[in-house]
């Protein structure tokens, strides 16, 4: 036959956009349940489902290295099990981010001098669709640019018809489960983006502050109290001075009253054992409206509840008017010039406490008093709890499990409600009677008083962003309606995610899937690092240390991007990178691709044939227990979702296994063999290719694929089939694309423990040679003689039988077989066997000495530094471990003084 051309140089931007509309058009993504395929019989008799719904990106604006390696995750699963068998869906869609996609057409409005009230309502959401529209269409050019196995013709959009509905659903059966409900609370308060938060969404952020101290005297001028704190200009709110019931100190100033300097309004003192007597002075202001815990002091005594800020977060007519309209670090400034002023203020405590911003702008969250939705959680959180501890979700890795625990036990209500315009439309409506309607479809008319329509007004709020993805499992495939998707892919398999929105997302979802389906919504839970740059830091505009995976694609391909994340990703770690790193999966596909340009150049003028397992050899029989290795490391590591084990195992079988070892060993049958066994060797070569491919396949998809395209499949599988038993060679069954073809099996027969172990000292006496050789300083084209000495009976007796290939890897000129240390040479020592280089006329002895001299020189050099510094100030102050490392270090020099010094004799 003629030899397969594939082009000189990898060139990944020739065949992945090609590759990727192929995969499409043909259908290869959706389930095997779906539509015909050449496997489909096979496939569907197993009837397993896999199913991944995709964490929805938000669209407000492209993807990040953070989806880079998520989507690159959730990828490698998917593909190793639509491979393996399985009825595979994997669900695509964006989330419409309600607060995150406002802010960003607000920024395009202010640019234009416009806010949203200047558009009104109607026309805002118009202006949102399109920058959605705009925002979606980038995403999934970025993700078909990654090579996602998405099932496109299911895509989903949290804010789309189906899961609207989905969402109305759900917000009214809450109410009437009286999960729903709405009331006055101190909330968490965005003065920028006009908007309640809930818990989760506020950043705790270490900054710079002050607790200032200030003085309230007695309403009965009895003498004055000191109380401390670091929002002075809220006390114009206080309610009451608390002390805690156990304070001797304070036992008999418990029901006197104080008075608020600057408004002289009288306040009491109570008792309450949530103030810490040991903290400052004991005495802690208490302004219910202004602070979460004395929002709970205030209700168990109740206090009077004022509320001091509007909602941009200046002052309200509760202050002095001289306070008002004022931003609230503007209006401390002027509060203490003013106590000070007064003889109020005693002095200030510079201090860094935690401060919490707001998710999305940053912006120093405020406590604050309204009317909101929320949802009671405990109910929700003990079934959640419950499905862990029964075993229904699993977390890889297991450690997050105490975080989803103490999660679950510690829940507060979820304040759902949002003051922006781009969302889901609360579903109620407020009749001039005073009823609330709650409702799946819009009221005609109120059911009390019988007022049509034109008399009820909906809620002008939306609900949170999270409320529609906390059903995202479900309601990407049809719920609330019992649709077959539905019936068939529920629960699904696996979720892939980030550490960072456990909180927000994954706990919820497992709590509406459990409300509301009486299942939880995926079993596996794989937990991922996040992205930093080689110095730890997260990724971040204002860093500029972001990558984008564009670029990365751009410049190595999609491959290269998706194995180095997958390589690098270990459970339970961040993924440090920088640009360079990527030149690592770039130099592996390149690898992969010319090795298999090697083997397909070497079929001109050669015959594919049968090759039964009889008529392997015994280093065919070693590649293929190696490549049985991999299969089974690859296996095991993927189903417990540790990428870098499986990525590791490929890439240790095919660069130093196949390429570095079974491919150049096999040079000596196309230089020796007749043409039988030329033919014989290029059939198994390619046998091996073809299954090796498979195993890359779900790590470097297009590399993998465009090589797979290339072979001769029809006559390798025929020539399987008609090689007679199979017990070695691989599957016969193919596809014609990979995507599809079946992952490699495990196959006990392939395991030749005395083979491997005999092929482990030859690798092991080749590698300690070319070790000694570079010791040497011998020029690796140059061909030196050895001697070696084998220990009957031992395994290294294969090197009496595999001189050829001994000297073929490890460059030499001649072996000889001795009983003992020649004379005159320097050796290694291996399992079963001692190697010498024999230190002949072929070798220039003068210069060996002089280099091993000066290697000598440095050695001692190295080992009186390390002694000296043993010897002083260091051990006693650097800890135990950097210590032993340098004592390990020297008695290696050492070692190595003493070899090199032995060298130097034989010379």
């Amino acid at each position: 036959m003629k030899a397969i051309e594939l082009e000189k140089a990898y060139n990944p931007k020739e065949f992945e956009d090609r590759i990727y509309s192929e995969w499409v058009e043909k259908g290869y993504f959706k389930p095997y349940s779906d539509g015909d395929n050449p496997v489909r019989a096979l496939r569907e008799a197993k009837n397993i489902n896999y199913t991944v719904v995709i964490p929805p990106p938000n669209v407000t604006g492209v993807l990040h290295m953070g989806h880079g390696l998520n989507n690159t995750l959730q990828d490698v699963v998917v593909r190793y099990h639509r491979m393996k068998g399985d009825n595979t869906l994997w669900i695509p869609g964006t989330d419409h981010a309600g607060i995150a996609t406002q802010n960003v057409v607000e920024r395009a409005l202010k640019k234009e001098g416009k806010g949203r009230n200047d558009l009104g309502r109607e026309k805002f959401i118009e202006r949102t669709w399109e920058v959605t529209h705009e925002h979606h269409d980038t995403i999934v050019r970025q993700q078909k640019k990654l090579g996602n196995s998405v099932d496109w013709s299911r895509e989903r959009f949290t804010y789309d018809e189906g899961l609207s509905k989905a969402v109305r659903d759900v917000f009214v059966t809450l109410y009437e489960r009286g999960l729903m409900y709405k009331g006055q609370y101190l909330v968490n308060w965005c003065p920028r983006c006009g908007t309640a938060l809930a818990d989760d969404e506020v950043d705790h952020i270490d900054t710079q502050g002050a607790m200032y101290h200030i003085y309230y005297d007695f309403a009965d001028g009895s003498g004055r109290i000191e109380v401390a704190t670091t929002r002075p200009e809220t006390f114009f709110g206080d309610t009451a001075v608390a002390v805690n019931p156990d304070d001797e100190r304070y036992k008999n100033l418990v029901g006197k009253k104080v008075v608020l300097p600057l408004i002289n309004k009288e306040i009491p003192i109570i008792a309450d054992s949530y103030v810490d007597k040991e903290f400052g002075t004991g005495m802690v202001k208490i302004t219910p409206a202004h602070d979460p815990n004395d929002w709970e002091v205030g209700k168990r005594h109740n206090l009077e509840i004022i509320n001091l800020l509007n909602p941009d977060g200046t002052l309200n007519d509760n202050v002095p008017e001289k306070y008002r309209g004022m931003k609230c670090e503007q209006a401390r400034k002027l509060v203490i010039e003013d106590l000070t002023e007064a003889g109020f203020f005693k002095n200030e405590e510079k201090m860094t406490h935690s401060v919490g911003h707001c998710y999305r702008c940053k912006t120093v969250v405020e406590p604050y008093l309204s009317y909101q939705w929320f949802v009671r959680m405990k109910p929700l959180a003990e079934k959640a709890l419950k499905a862990w501890q029964d075993g229904d979700i699993v977390f890889y890795p297991r450690k997050w499990e105490n975080t989803y625990r103490h999660w679950m036990e510690n829940i507060r209500d979820w304040c759902v409600s949002r003051q922006i315009w781009w969302g889901h439309r609360i579903p109620a409506w407020y009749c001039e009677c005073g009823e609330t309607i709650v409702s799946r479809e819009d009221p005609k008319c109120c059911p009390k008083c019988g007022a049509d329509a034109s008399k009820l007004r909906q809620d002008s709020d939306v609900l949170d962003t999270w409320f529609s993805s906390w059903l995202w499992p479900f309601s990407t495939l049809g719920w609330p309606e019992n649709t077959a998707d539905l019936q068939k892919f529920y629960p699904t398999t696996a979720l892939v995610t980030a550490y960072d929105i456990i909180f927000f997302w994954v706990s919820r979802m497992i709590m509406a899937g459990l409300e509301f389906t009486g299942k939880s919504p995926f079993h596996d839970i794989y937990i991922h690092g996040l992205v930093r740059d080689k110095q730890g830091r997260k990724m971040s505009k204002s860093l500029g240390n972001g990558i984008d995976p564009l670029e990365i694609i751009e410049q190595y391909g999609s491959d290269a991007l998706k194995f180095t994340l997958s390589f690098l990703c270990a459970q339970g770690q961040d993924v440090l990178i920088d640009n360079k790193t990527f030149e690592m999966g770039s130099k592996f596909c390149n690898k992969v691709w010319n090795a298999s340009r090697y083997i397909l150049g070497n079929l001109e003028g050669r015959n594919l044939i049968p090759v039964s397992d009889g008529e392997l050899t015994e280093l065919d029989k070693w590649i293929y227990a190696e490549l049985d290795t991999c299969c089974r490391t690859e296996r095991d590591a993927l189903e417990g979702y540790r990428y870098n084990d499986a990525a590791s195992a490929v890439y240790e079988f095919f660069w130093y296994k196949f390429c570095d070892w079974y491919v150049e060993a096999t040079k000596l049958s196309f230089r020796n063999g007749d043409e039988h066994e030329k033919d014989r060797q290029v059939s198994v070569l390619l046998n091996i290719l073809e299954e090796s491919l498979r195993l890359l396949h779900p790590f470097i998809p297009f590399v993998t694929e465009e090589i797979y395209s290339k072979l001769p499949l029809a006559e390798i599988v025929g020539n399987r089939k008609a090689a007679g038993e199979q017990k070695i060679l691989a599957d016969e069954l193919y596809s014609d694309m990979l995507t599809t073809a079946p992952f490699p099996r495990v196959r006990d027969e392939r395991r030749d423990e005395k083979v491997m172990s005999r092929f482990n000292v030859l690798q092991e006496l080749i590698r300690n040679v070319r070790g000694l050789r570079n010791e040497c300083g011998i020029d690796p084209a140059f061909k030196v003689n050895i001697a070696i000495h084998v220990v009957p009976g031992s395994d290294a007796e294969v090197c009496r039988e595999k001189v050829d290939m001994i000297k073929l890897l490890a460059g030499l000129s001649n072996v000889e077989f001795v009983g003992e240390k020649p004379s005159s040479s320097i050796g290694t020592v291996g399992t079963g066997f001692e190697a010498f280089i024999l230190l002949d006329d072929s070798i220039d002895k003068e210069t060996l000495r002089k280099h091993f001299e000066k290697d000598l020189m440095k050695a001692q050099s190295d080992a009186q530094r390390t002694e000296a510094k043993l010897g002083g100030k260091f051990v006693e102050h650097a800890p135990a471990e950097v210590v032993q490392a340098e004592r390990d270090k020297l008695e290696e020099t050492k070692r190595r003084i003493e070899k090199l010094s032995s060298y130097i004799k034989e010379l």
